[in-house]
């Protein structure tokens, strides 16, 4: 019994013991002016490591350590606060002047945002997952100033094109450099939008220069979520959403055909009335025309698509471990059978700190991609004569309807007709090691590689669009495989000497990229059902090619920051580059920068005045580089070509490949200058930026047209200027905050003079390949249409050799004839302008989201408005055109003698204003109460639903013009239910 009391006594001591050794420390964390709760703020046991974050509610939660009195309270756009631990704490937070101490991440470090000097848009993690997407970087478009976005079709996991400040090359590569948690990643779409912490785009020289050669075309950041200490927590996410096209304007009915061929062999003399049908349409056409029997082929292909998303992620971790992981799933229905996507990735991030001094870590992502996609029938559809059904009277698709030579639009969707499958997997890893042995000094070694594996199979059988006009199917078989590996170290340090204060990087770089390929493919599959899997049981056309790419890149970078009493700020910059792509001789440039800020809100002489809270000036100038052109553009190939002695002897013969290799090629140039200002106004109600820049580009790497008498058809050569200049505003504003609703607004404008200064020899214009001195990269030049020649002008139009229902072009030189030099710039691709304006409401649990963007000043080359056949002989757009009791000035009098390239003019039927804006995203959600969450054991929970690229406003009718004209892969609208739960 004895030893039994002193066994309860001892756990007594023990327990008390520990609750002296910690105790539990719970509150909860508020804007101090709104008494909003503050989510993700960090807490921390002052002079330790020890911290967690406030959930989504603004509690928190940790065990204060024996002998620690006071916890560090710190978030961004928010003062810091220190305050003494005690139970059941409520902490109210002073928002910061415009968020100055906001941490951005630049090439190779970080920096707050007062100290800012280049021109750089950063913009947050929830602000990217408000609008679900396939690509991340379609959600932000509209929000980043500089950065064009658009989308490059509708089809599942389409591509995103981005330009950062216009486009400098003319045939190089234009697209940004994307660099993730410090690496180069092509693959930006791979990205999981819930993992990401933050994304910032590097525009100016200043910035961009660090990354020299890669920089040229502007750099965009992301980091993605890292792990924190405390509990863990576990965050779910998903959504459903079902999409549709968003308008596709209708080819002509039947009835409408009909007319159209009739009115085409009126012109001719051919067709008088109903009587002479039989003249113009066989026995099967004129019972469907009598029968009023006809199909909407577009109608039959185009589907409601699906798209869905599941995604889970956890981090957590110790004083020294932290852990982040996350798994997403992600599928996607097109709106066209045979079109669709699944995309599986997974993420894992760790940091351990091995003692004071010494810190390991790991990014890394896997990612594996099952795509299926298809040859788009909507081509062929949009000219198939529409008199008639697709399918028999047993339901059976008709092959060849109308016993024609044209397939079926609906070919592909048959069992074993057509296949094309690609399989990817891609892995992102990224170890690095820090070192900070002294203070002030910080040593790190980042090593990354990027692994791709893709296979794309396709077979195509005899009954397929590709395939109707062989006699045999084909099967292919492409492979390829990819290795980037990247070496980089990183030296920083930073001293300060009373108000002095200095910040040197020294970074040392080493990226090496291989690629190999091999393709494969047969004709004649034995069985359809074998597809692309046994190339070896096809019967002809045996065929193997095979590819190998390398290239290297060594580069030096050093740069100094300093700063005097936190108000004067300058940055210098220099890094060389050698690329293993250009000329010996020529492998080496050196790209240097330099930046200077001014912080005038900071002076003295600013303290009595009562309007600016923030106010900054910037002014930089650089040079960034690219080496954008293919691996072993300085030397001439060989290709082997069939050849024979006589009828009976064949040899082995080689050729030069169609482009010669250049000895001279060097680097690509831009130099940039910057003025920025930084402006907060009413107490940062009212913040934003203006950014003023010139970029001129000299010595472009130009695929060059050679003439056919070289023997080659190209070549790469340094020749040619362009120029990009324009401004760049970003407004945020509070509009409302009280302690029940709050409403903020961001407005983002955007304008970009693109030009071409010089071509190949200086100052004229190249018309084969459409590039003129004066204008942007891509225009339309052609005749300029004023309308269709009426009857009343019928001499004028005999002058000139036309006649009343012909196009009626102008005639620019006034020479009263009309020839090639009445062709001019009718328009360019790129817009004039674009913006977004961005409204965030929240009225208590409720939360309301509507995003416009517009994109103003560029034209479209339509494929719907120049889809006109004058003889009739394929469907046509259901357009307005000349008869002469119709005198429309809109399009051309049919005629079955003319074909449609014979007929004058005919392309200026496609040129339209491509101006839009558009309702890009509403959002309502709704965040449950703490009391409900209590009862469902829950931290968080949010549900909401959104429309995305709900409505659009343009001169183009029953299109969205953010396509371009083509009417293939149309753009779709999509209606989401989701949710967001937090454990």
């Amino acid at each position: 019994m004895k030893k039994i009391h002193l066994i309860c006594l001892l756990l007594c001591c023990i327990s008390n013991w520990a609750l002296a050794q910690s105790r539990t420390i719970k509150g909860k964390v508020t804007d101090a002016a709104t008494g909003e709760v503050l989510p993700m703020v960090s807490v921390q046991v002052k002079g330790t490591t020890v911290g967690v974050q406030t959930d989504s509610r603004g509690h928190f939660s940790l065990q204060l350590p024996d002998g620690k009195t006071e916890l560090l309270f710190t978030y961004l756009g928010y003062a810091q606060l220190s305050l003494p631990a005690v139970n059941d704490m409520q902490v109210k937070l002073e928002q910061s002047n415009k968020k100055l101490d906001e941490i951005v991440v630049v090439g190779y470090g970080t920096v707050k945002k007062r100290d800012l000097t280049g021109a750089v848009a950063s913009i947050k993690g929830d602000e990217i997952k408000k609008v679900p997407t396939t690509n991340v970087m379609e959600s932000v478009q509209g929000k980043l100033p500089g950065v064009d976005i658009t989308r490059s079709s509708g089809s599942a996991g389409a591509k995103i094109n981005v330009t950062v400040r216009g486009n400098r090359s003319i045939t190089a590569n234009n697209g940004p450099l994307y660099i993730v948690d410090g690496v180069q990643y092509e693959s930006i779409q791979d990205l999981n939008p819930n993992d990401i912490q933050s994304m910032e785009v590097l525009k100016d020289a200043s910035t961009t220069a660090i990354y020299g050669s890669r920089g040229a075309n502007g750099v965009i950041m992301v980091t993605t979520k890292r792990g924190v200490s405390g509990v863990p927590k576990l965050n779910i996410s998903s959504y459903v959403g079902s999409s549709e096209v968003n308008g596709y304007p209708p080819m002509m009915t039947g009835p409408q055909y009909t007319a159209l061929k009739r009115e085409a062999n009126r012109t001719t003399g051919r067709w008088a009335s109903i009587a002479d049908d039989p003249k113009i349409f066989n026995a099967f056409e004129l019972d469907e025309i009598k029968n009023n029997i006809w199909t909407n082929y577009a109608n039959e292909l185009i589907h409601h698509g699906l798209q869905q998303d599941y995604q889970a992620g956890i981090s957590g971790g110790s004083e020294k471990t932290k852990v982040y992981f996350s798994f997403d799933y992600f599928n996607e229905k097109g709106i066209l059978k045979l079109d669709n996507l699944k995309r599986y990735s997974t993420r894992l991030n760790i940091d351990q700190t091995i003692n004071n001094y010494m810190k390991v870590g790991v990014q890394s992502q896997l990612t594996y991609y099952d795509q299926s996609a298809r040859r788009d029938p909507l081509n062929q559809a949009n000219k198939y004569i529409p008199l008639g059904v697709p399918y028999d009277s047993a339901g059976n698709l008709v092959l060849f309807p109308n016993s024609g030579s044209a397939i079926n639009p609906l070919a592909d969707e048959q069992p074993n007709a057509y296949d094309n499958t690609t399989r990817t997997t891609r892995t992102l890893a990224n170890a690095y090691l820090e070192l900070t042995p002294l203070k002030g000094l910080m040593i790190r070694s980042n090593l990354g590689v990027t692994l791709e594996n893709s296979k794309q199979g396709i077979f195509a059988s005899k009954a397929s669009i590709d395939r109707s006009t062989a006699s045999t199917s084909r099967s292919s078989m492409y492979n390829n495989l990819r290795r980037f590996l990247s070496w980089e170290n990183v030296i920083t340090y930073n001293k300060s000497f009373g108000q002095h204060n200095f910040g040197l990087t020294g970074v040392t770089s080493w990226l090496a990229d291989k690629k190999e390929s091999s393709q494969m493919q047969g004709e004649g599959q034995l069985l359809p059902s074998q597809l692309y899997h046994a190339l070896q049981n096809n019967v002809s056309g045996i065929a193997i090619a095979s590819g190998y790419e390398e290239s290297k890149l060594l580069s030096f970078t050093g740069r100094l920051n300093y700063n005097y009493k936190g108000k004067y700020l300058l940055s210098f910059t220099g890094r060389s580059d050698g690329s293993s792509k250009l000329s010996p001789g020529n492998k080496w440039a050196f790209f240097p920068s330099v930046a200077g800020a001014w912080r005038i809100s900071d002076e003295a002489f600013m303290k009595s005045q009562q309007t600016f809270s923030d106010l900054k000036l910037r002014v930089t100038y650089g040079i960034a580089g690219t080496d954008a052109v293919l691996p072993y553009s300085t030397v001439s190939s060989l290709s082997k070509i069939p050849f024979s002695w006589d009828d009976t002897n064949a040899a082995v013969a080689y050729t030069i490949g169609d482009q010669t290799g250049n000895k001279k090629l060097k680097w690509e140039l831009s130099a940039t200058k910057n003025i920025g200002l930084d402006f907060g106004i009413l107490q940062g109600r009212i913040s934003g930026s203006i950014d003023v820049y010139d970029t001129r580009t000299h010595d472009l790497l130009l695929k060059r047209t050679l003439p056919t008498s070289s023997g080659v058809s190209s070549v790469v050569q340094n020749i040619g200027k362009t120029r990009n200049r324009g401004v760049e505003i970003a407004i945020n504003t509070t509009n409302i905050s009280t302690a029940d609703f709050r409403w903020t607004s961001n407005i983002v404008y955007s304008r970009n003079k693109e030009e071409i200064v010089a071509l190949a020899d200086g100052s004229t214009n190249d018309v084969a390949n459409g590039w003129f001195i004066g204008y942007p990269v891509k225009v339309y030049y052609d005749y300029e249409k004023v309308g269709i020649w009426q009857t009343s002008e019928a001499d004028l139009a005999a002058k000139l050799g036309y006649k009343p229902g012909d196009i009626k072009v102008k005639d620019q030189d006034n020479s009263g004839t009309i020839n090639s030099a009445d062709r001019i710039v009718l328009g360019a691709q790129v817009p004039k302008w674009s913006g977004g304006l961005n409204n965030d409401f929240k009225y208590k649990n409720f939360d309301l989201n509507i995003y416009v963007y517009a994109r103003i000043g560029q034209m479209i080359n339509s494929e719907y408005a120049a889809k006109f056949d004058p003889q009739g002989l394929e469907n046509s757009a259901n357009v307005n055109y000349w008869t002469p009791e119709n005198p429309s000035n809109d399009y051309p009098r049919p005629n079955a003698s003319l074909s449609k390239d014979g007929t004058p003019f005919i392309k200026t039927l496609g040129y339209k204003d491509g101006s839009f804006v558009k309702i890009r995203n509403i959002s309502l959600g709704y965040t449950f109460s703490n009391e409900m969450l209590k009862q469902l054991h829950l931290s968080s929970l949010r549900l909401y639903v959104t429309g995305k690229n709900l409505f659009t406003f343009s001169k183009v009718k029953d299109y969205d013009p953010e396509r371009g004209g083509a009417l293939s892969e149309p753009l779709t609208r999509m209606y989401v239910a989701g949710l967001n739960v937090e454990f």
